[in-house]
């Protein structure tokens, strides 16, 4: 089994301010905890810049336009209440996006079995004409629509696990029947949306909301109960994974009270589907996570189960 990590030092450069709980140190984190000795056999790639037309698949040029219009030269420039940008975001977020791009494509390729992209700005708030959420471009949105249009596979599934729902992954699923995306998160919590009834223009959003507190054998029962065999019966050619940590019990921005354990299992799960409908067809990338130890030791327990599949 051979999995590459897709990053980048740029990534580290998006600084949306010392308050800020996306900071820098998350990847620092992550990159630190993945240097450990039994990630020796990780294959370790840099992520490339996107090309305007690879995020022109999700996001208008006007849009692309606007962001990099509002990265300053100095200091912090406001994107929204929350997407604050610093003069190193534009690059981060191009090798985010890009990250994504190059992993498909070495998993395409052969060349990966399956890639962890640890990234930031994370993606998955962001909507194809709006940034928010702490994101920039919607990373993963960009990989699937790569994956559609650089090698002809038809249906693409996302898995989102973050504790906020992503609204903007949903957004530009909703009218794409072979696009499906599923998601757990907390409800009601940033940024309100992802009610099961939202289900998309032809049944291909997949919502699990849990209450504050819900803990793992609500997620595990809400994973086996309705997202994994709504995955299974779309049989999707490619699998993503919107990784988002901070549904974990030490993290401070919510209360759904996962354990480290949770993202291994649900790794594991989510692995065993892709090899019995795309070939272990696996790209992950990060999201939340905003306790610096839940979320190093998470992303360890994470990137561990997608080394053995």
């Amino acid at each position: 089994m051979t999995t590459f990590l897709f990053s980048h030092p740029a990534c580290i450069e998006h600084d949306p301010s010392p308050s800020h709980p996306e900071s820098p140190e998350r990847l620092r984190r992550v990159l630190q905890v993945l240097e450990a000795p039994e990630f020796e056999a990780l294959e370790r790639r840099e992520a490339p810049q996107a090309t305007t037309a690879q995020i022109a698949l999700m996001h208008p040029e006007s849009q692309i336009n606007r962001i990099f219009s509002k990265i300053p030269q100095s200091g912090y420039a406001q994107i929204d209440a929350d997407t604050i940008a610093s003069p190193g975001s534009g690059e981060a977020a191009l090798r985010a996006a890009g990250a994504l791009v190059a992993a498909v494509d070495a998993v395409m390729a052969g060349e990966a079995d399956n890639a962890f992209c640890a990234v930031r700005p994370p993606g998955h708030h962001a909507e194809a004409q709006q940034s928010m959420g702490f994101c920039l471009f919607n990373n993963i949105a960009i990989g699937a629509a790569h994956a559609r249009t650089a090698h002809g596979l038809g249906r693409i599934a996302v898995m989102d696990f973050d504790v906020h729902h992503g609204n903007g992954t949903q957004a530009m699923f909703w009218d794409e029947p072979d696009m499906l995306y599923a998601s757990t998160h907390q409800s009601p919590l940033y940024p309100g949306t992802g009610s099961a009834t939202e289900r998309g223009a032809s049944g291909n959003i997949i919502n699990a909301p849990l209450p504050p507190g819900a803990g793992s054998e609500a997620f595990r029962a809400a994973m086996g109960a309705t997202i994994l065999p709504a995955i299974r019966r779309f049989e999707p050619e490619f699998l993503f994974i919107s990784a988002g940590f901070d549904a974990h019990l030490r993290d401070p921005l919510a209360q759904l009270q996962f354990t480290t354990e949770d993202y291994r299992w649900a790794t594991e799960t989510l692995c065993e589907i892709a090899d019995g409908c795309c070939d272990g067809r696996v790209v992950s990338t990060l999201e939340g996570g905003y306790d610096l130890d839940a979320l190093g030791d998470s992303v360890a327990a994470h990137v561990q189960a997608l080394m053995v599949r």
